[in-house]
């Protein structure tokens, strides 16, 4: 039966997750184009969201670059480069500690912001309550992780998430042996992780597969209301 679990929540959730992600995501950006954004209350305690906001974001797409590049680039290419996997080790967990010291940071203020503001209580959605939780569980359970990589600095248990994330992708039936025997607080990491993929194309996450780089070379322009017409309509 615990095989199965393991099987069922690292064999099978991640493409159940991912699917979700991808489809999902698809359907709402073509059935609901004006909900692809994140909703606004920057009138309200403006100075407290830019901090958390900028620390929160930071650290966030430092931990996705981090894990993107970390899980998914070929064990061979990081011994091409003569990096070891000890190294490779004490790297992942010397920036993601920063990184997420910097994301759980911004998260808090975010939260402290949201619940204890009556104005910004007011004008969240319990979708946007239970997302910031949730990052802030993840942000908290990853920082949890880095006192037990301390105890393998031999760079082995960052080699098993990585035949994993790998295995994942390259559709490997046997991926969620290799993360069998690792720490429990590793298995939750990924599980919630899975769960916030999951849920994504339905939350105000979807903003963040929105860049508005179009703004960097748009001309600018002026709207001008013909004197004319305003009196023809009025």
């Amino acid at each position: 039966m615990a095989d199965f679990m393991h099987h069922l929540l690292f064999g099978i959730y991640p493409y159940i997750a991912l699917a979700v992600l991808a489809v999902g995501s698809v359907i709402r950006y073509d059935r609901e184009p004006y909900s692809w954004r994140a909703g606004s209350s920057q009138l309200l305690r403006r100075k407290q969201l830019i901090v958390g906001s900028v620390l929160f974001h930071a650290g966030v797409l430092m931990i996705f670059a981090g894990h993107l590049v970390g899980l998914l680039t070929p064990i061979a290419i990081w011994d091409a480069l003569g990096v070891s996997h000890g190294a490779k080790q004490l790297l992942a967990m010397s920036a993601g500690g920063v990184a997420g010291c910097m994301a759980i940071a911004g998260a808090s203020l975010l939260i402290h912001r949201r619940f204890f503001d009556s104005r910004v209580r007011a004008a969240s959605s319990f979708s946007d309550n239970l997302v910031i939780l949730l990052l802030w569980t993840q942000l908290a359970l990853g920082l949890s992780t880095i006192p037990v990589s301390a105890q393998h600095l031999d760079g082995h248990e960052m080699v098993k998430f990585m035949a994993w994330a790998q295995g994942i992708f390259t559709f490997r039936a046997d991926a969620a042996a290799s993360i069998r025997d690792v720490a429990v607080v590793f298995k939750l990491h990924l599980m919630l992780g899975l769960t916030i993929l999951l849920i994504f194309p339905f939350t105000r996450l979807v903003h963040m597969l929105s860049m508005p780089v179009r703004y960097v070379w748009r001309s600018g322009y002026q709207v001008v209301r013909s004197r004319k017409l305003a009196a023809h309509h009025g």
